[in-house]
């Protein structure tokens, strides 16, 4: 840059070089921040992690966060080498996963305590080093346990080819289990280790579902030091519980019972149903139930039939209060075009037939003691008490208010981040190929503009004013982005819940896939998608989730000619048979794209006691010519313009124009 042309510059941006210069008061350090930065610029990029489609399978999402899909367990091996039993590498790959559970089983069969102590800290130190190598050593102390922080700095940055040095490691060590701090020291190593093995976390949805317990998937979560989540269908109906929408609570109770899950409900967030109970006993207790039993997980048995059919009977209650509070949403949004769907009003009481789509079926139940034919809508004054009470018990429950708090702060529709465009569903499209258009509140949207539109509207639905029309309208649409035809984040024309309860014609149940789904193979498409998210260069991608990949039938993750990856591989045990898998990492390191596939994971109890890892497979399907560095990523191009701002601030003391602060 031309001297005249660097002073213009100062002059344009003095009051901003002003302001740095707080925190930057003289040349040096300026210039000392300039070769930091660049230092940084030239390292590899950390290791990314995409998982999506968890449905509360907390179990095997934990374990997999603890070996980080397999990476830690890469490690052990590079670093104790097949000298090493694998039994034993297998062993010490547990400890770091499960440092709390696993330490006093290693321990209590050991002769030589001390002896165990010191090859297991001078392995999990390599190991740590070995995860470490790619950071700096600022950001590496940045995630210090604060008790060890000093201990371990100097451990993780030892050259022990230095005799002295060796010696004063070693004594380090005896001192750590001299006064009984080694289990501590190895937990905290321990997690040092699994925070420094993956840079950042994306999950692409649906943390919610039909598994146990979604609450400790967040949990998780939110202690993780780098995470981003791209909301879910299943996320937004919770999220709209959570904020009051009463046709959201009973969506989310009636899944949750259809699948006897009240485990999340009542431990996880102290969610009384004992209301529903009480009064699914008094108004269904001779009505006819047998359509409502729920699915239930054999292993997690037996069940009493007594216990079953108290929960088959909540179960019908809370379907048919969804199913009027669904009528009456549908009549306060008609721009949600789902018109047809107020189902209550289309049976007719006397034939005992319902009109879907033009044609009459018969009604497998008519049985409804709490639907009024003339006004089929309306809540009774118990329902109506029922549905308040269950209003406070979620607007209520500190842990579900402080989670989805955690969802909007982290989460979108959609994230931007280093060439990836991340999504559950769909960028909705029309037959043609082409962007849907959708009209909302008199506006029209497409694409880039609809996602964001979601984005906005899903967050009036928590934020806006208690009892506004703004807070009802996002409430109303967290519903619509749960099952609405042109949702992104569900990708089907309907949600076909009432005709398989209660239409035995199979026609009527299935759920049309968005066209974005039948061009999911066409490199245009998802190339003309990259470019309206402004992703143009070549190597761009896009990561989805929602549908579960087919492996067992031959289906690959891997569409449109490289540019898009569907990560659904079956974290849902349901899932397991039709995927013939469990799950799928996108790992995106410094040397490209991988696709680990796991196994089934049986569970944490075996993973601890008989060392049973989730076995992952890798395939590398895209590779780069040359490393990538963090210079390439969105946060490297954040630094360089700091370095770029910094190189001015020079220029400005340089000059005069700013005075330094000696």
């Amino acid at each position: 840059m031309e001297p005249q042309t660097v002073t213009d510059q100062v002059r344009k941006n003095l009051k901003y070089l002003s302001l740095l210069a707080r925190e930057y008061p003289t040349i040096a350090a300026a210039c000392s921040e300039i070769i930091n930065l660049q230092a940084i610029l030239r390292l590899p990029k950390g290791t990314e992690h995409f998982m999506s489609d968890l449905h509360g399978e907390y179990e095997a999402f934990t374990h997999i966060l603890n070996n980080a899909s397999g990476v830690i367990k890469e490690k052990v091996d590079r670093v104790l080498g097949p000298s090493v039993p694998d039994e034993e590498r297998a062993e010490f790959a547990t400890l770091i996963y499960y440092p709390t559970q696993k330490l006093d089983e290693l321990k209590a069969g050991c002769d030589d305590l001390d002896a165990w102590y010191r090859k297991t800290l001078y392995r999990l130190i390599d190991v740590c080093r070995m995860v470490s190598s790619k950071h700096t050593r600022s950001f590496v102390r940045k995630r210090l346990p604060p008790a060890f922080s000093y201990i371990l700095d100097e451990l993780l940055h030892a050259h022990f080819e230095d005799h002295d040095k060796e010696f004063y490691y070693e004594q380090i060590l005896a001192s750590i289990i001299d006064v009984d701090q080694a289990d501590e020291f190895i937990e905290a190593l321990c997690q040092l280790i699994k925070t420094l093995a993956v840079f950042k976390l994306h999950i692409v949805g649906d943390i919610f579902d039909r598994g146990p317990r979604p609450d400790i998937i967040i949990d998780h979560l939110m202690a993780h030091h780098s995470v981003d989540i791209q909301w879910g269908n299943h996320d937004v109906v919770w999220m709209g519980a959570a904020a009051g929408s009463p046709l959201c609570i009973a969506t989310v109770l009636r899944t949750t019972l259809a699948y006897n899950n009240l485990e999340a409900l009542e431990d996880g967030y102290g969610i009384n149903l004992r209301p529903l109970a009480l009064f699914a006993e008094a108004e269904y207790q001779n009505c006819d139930i047998h359509r409502f039993y729920p699915h239930v997980d054999e292993a997690r048995g037996p069940y009493h039939p007594s216990e079953l059919a108290r929960v088959a009977r909540m179960h019908k209650a809370i379907s048919l209060l969804m199913f009027k509070l669904e009528c009456q949403v549908i009549d306060r949004n008609p721009d949600f075009e789902l018109g047809e769907r107020d189902f209550l009003r289309r049976i007719d009481y006397n034939t005992r037939t319902v009109l879907i789509e033009g044609k009459r079926y018969p009604m497998l139940d008519m049985d409804f003691p709490t639907v009024d034919p003339s006004d089929p809508a309306r809540l009774t004054a118990s329902e109506q008490q029922v549905m308040n009470t269950l209003c406070r018990s979620f607007t209520q429950s500190e842990r579900l208010q402080r989670h989805v708090r955690f969802l909007y702060a982290k989460g979108g529709v959609y994230h931007l981040e280093n060439d990836n465009l991340m999504f559950h569903g769909a960028v909705p499209l029309a037959e043609s190929g082409g962007f849907a258009i959708e009209t909302f509140e008199n506006r029209s949207y497409a694409g880039r503009s609809l996602m964001d539109y979601c984005d906005e509207r899903a967050r009036r639905g928590f934020f806006a004013p208690e009892g506004s029309a703004a807070r009802q309208s996002g409430e109303d649409f967290l519903w619509y982005l749960w099952c609405g035809k042109l949702s992104p984040l569900y990708g089907r024309d309907k949600m076909t819940t009432f005709e398989r309860l209660f239409v035995a014609d199979e026609a009527t149940h299935n759920e049309r896939k968005n066209p974005y789904y039948r061009f999911i193979n066409d490199t245009r498409m998802a190339r003309a998608i990259l470019a309206e998210f402004g992703l143009n260069q070549g190597h761009c991608h896009i990561v989805n989730g929602h549908v579960p990949v087919r492996a067992v039938e031959g289906e690959t993750p891997i569409k449109g000619g490289g540019k898009l990856i569907v990560i659904d591989g079956g974290f849902c045990r349901a899932y397991h048979e039709k995927t013939g898998i469990a799950g799928y990492t996108l790992v995106y390191n410094s040397h490209g794209l991988s696709l680990r596939v796991h196994e089934p994971f049986e569970s944490t109890e075996k993973a601890i006691r008989e060392n049973k890892d989730i076995l992952s497979s890798v395939d590398m399907f895209e590779t780069t010519e040359r490393r990538i560095l963090v210079g390439d990523t969105d946060e490297g191009r954040k630094l360089a313009a700091n370095v770029r701002d910094l190189k001015l601030l020079v220029a400005a003391y340089k000059s005069g124009l700013v005075k330094e602060k000696q």
